[in-house]
């Protein structure tokens, strides 16, 4: 019996979540989606946190995409910090916290169009802490890393995997506390190779590496995803860390309750069978495991 496993970067409105918890997966965080929709979500499973929709500029990632519908892009126009603006940076963060969000999900993908310049992005980070919130970026293009880091902002939704990073730049992420959500799966080629690599060296250096593997974004199963175990194990990300990275609960606090996660029969004594094992787990509702019929 385990700690409630968590997919870090999920989007609920291109899949159907009813079956992560027999697949291990207990909670999600919803990194783009409609804020009304998912406030109006029920209880149950899985637990949900989510970021609402993707703050982004004119033109900027991802509007226009088949699978971004307008609901789920926030344009911001300005860099303004006064509540209520037109297009302004705050006007925008309140209306995805005003819904629920646990997180503000802010896009830097510089090579898919235009991104918030600094004082923009500086007035998303600077609105989020004022409402208690954290962000997170996709980080993609030249310098949009380091801009990231700079900024202030606490997580990237992917492991870098455009270019190597310097060690330099990871340690300058380690140092500011930022988080890493994997999403290794989704790549091939020399973009797997470089995230791999940039992890191994984020995680080497004491970076929080959390499990994400951005349900939606293609064939990927739903639930526990053992290709990205496996390549988090490749990356280092092994043994009690990997369970680290399944069971943190980013972007909160505390950890899920009334659930645990289950693996029947013993746990491995081969450290490379671990990633296999795991993914192996069903979500049990924690009476069920302690109940005395």
């Amino acid at each position: 019996m385990l700690p409630a496993f968590v997919d870090h970067h999920v989007h609920l409105h291109l899949v159907d979540a009813a079956g992560l918890p027999r697949r291990g997966v207990a909670a999600v965080v919803d990194l783009g989606g409609d804020p009304v929709a998912l406030a109006r979500r029920g209880a149950g499973l899985p637990h949900v946190a989510y970021a609402g929709a993707f703050v982004t500029v004119p033109g900027g990632y991802p509007t226009g995409r088949s699978w971004a519908p307008e609901s789920i892009v926030r344009v911001v126009t300005g860099s303004s910090r006064h509540p209520g603006v037109a297009g302004g940076a705050r006007t925008a963060v309140d209306a995805q916290a005003d819904a629920g969000a646990s997180v503000i999900k802010v896009a830097l993908h510089a090579d898919a169009g235009p991104v918030p310049d600094d004082d923009t992005l500086a007035a998303i980070v600077g609105s989020a802490r004022e409402r208690g919130l954290v962000v997170v970026a996709h980080a993609q293009g030249d310098g949009q890393v380091e801009r990231a880091i700079e900024a202030g902002v606490s997580a990237l939704a992917h492991a870098p995997f455009d270019a190597p990073l310097s060690r330099r730049v990871i340690a300058r992420a380690v140092a500011a506390g930022q988080s890493w959500i994997s999403t290794l799966d989704i790549h091939r080629g020399e973009a797997r190779r470089v995230a791999i690599a940039n992890v191994r060296a984020f995680a080497a250096r004491g970076g929080r590496v959390l499990y994400g593997t951005d349900l939606g974004n293609g064939p990927l199963p739903v639930g526990l995803n053992r290709r990205e175990l496996l390549a988090l194990h490749e990356a280092g990300v092994r043994g009690d860390a990997l369970v680290a990275a399944l069971t943190d609960p980013w972007p909160g606090s505390d950890a899920i309750g009334a659930v645990s996660t289950f693996i029947a029969g013993p746990a491995p004594t081969d450290p490379d069978d671990v990633p296999t094992w795991l993914s192996r787990a069903t979500v049990v509702p924690t009476e069920e495991l302690t109940r005395v019929d």
